[in-house]
């Protein structure tokens, strides 16, 4: 089991960033209604800690509220979280259990995908810029290895 104690500061931070900075492209992703949106996100992670016990890092990560990092634009948090949101990732894939990974991939594209349906209560339907920011979420969630040092 992976845990807490597995990371830097810097490292967690970067991990417990991920989910959040999800959200949030989802939620900027079209016009109108953030505050439901950004409950939603609050919500997704306290009805993760109700499932506590399955995964030790998902329990962990969830156990801090959701926090990013302040960006200056929806495209700013879009291009930097989203790489962010890779590099998690990949920390992940070297030190975490594939289950553990499964479950934060899952877990970040849930948070991204409620906070779109939370919109859509609000316009009737998920936006076209909202499935495009769900892609390019799950696209980053399986981001490509780092070139090797030969």
């Amino acid at each position: 089991m992976t845990g807490r104690a597995d990371f830097s500061e810097q490292e967690w931070e970067l991990l417990c960033e991920g989910p959040a900075a999800a959200g949030m492209v989802a939620l900027t992703a079209s016009t109108g209604g953030s505050f439901r949106e950004s409950w939603v996100l609050a919500k997704s992670y306290a009805e993760a800690r109700e499932q506590h016990g399955e995964n030790e890092l998902l329990d962990a990560l969830v156990a801090e509220e959701p926090s990013v990092k302040p960006y200056s634009s929806p495209e700013e948090l879009e291009q930097q979280g989203l790489d962010r949101l890779s590099e998690a990732v990949r920390l992940l894939e070297q030190r975490a259990t594939r289950g553990e990974v499964h479950g934060y991939k899952h877990f970040t594209l849930d948070v991204a995908a409620s906070v779109a349906e939370a919109h859509r209560e609000e316009i009737a339907g998920v936006t076209p810029e909202e499935r495009a920011a769900i892609e390019k979420i799950a696209a980053s969630l399986n981001p490509p290895p780092e070139p090797s040092d030969r």
